[in-house]
């Protein structure tokens, strides 16, 4: 009887455990989704391609692109957050951890590529 019921709280704390995970894991790429919204496409359109009115007037590049995927996160990372030609820097205005978000955002835009 009481292995039973230390079975059933492992099988508690390893289901709560995976529930967590996989809720932080849709949090942190719902919260890259609405960052993206909200700081890129404007210039580089929901899809991340550029085909937006202030995207083509500004040459936004397209995130999807086999040029932007084959890039390193570090190097994603430090467009983000310095800014690059007429892309401005977000260093300061959002935090490393968001950045990190979007630089996950912007690899899924090529997934849908």
């Amino acid at each position: 009887m009481r292995n039973d019921l230390i079975r059933v709280l492992v099988v508690g704390v390893v289901l709560t455990a995976m529930v967590a995970f996989c809720s932080s894991s849709s949090q942190a790429q719902s919260s890259g989704e609405t960052l993206f919204k909200t700081k890129c496409a404007a210039c580089h359109g929901a899809d991340g391609k550029g085909e937006v009115p202030m995207g083509k007037k500004l040459g936004a590049r397209n995130l999807s692109s086999a040029e932007v995927q084959g890039q390193s996160d570090a190097q994603l990372t430090e467009v983000v957050t310095k800014g690059k030609n007429k892309m401005p820097a977000y260093d300061g205005k959002l935090t490393k951890e968001q950045i990190g978000e979007l630089v996950a955002q912007i690899r899924e835009l090529g997934k849908k590529h």
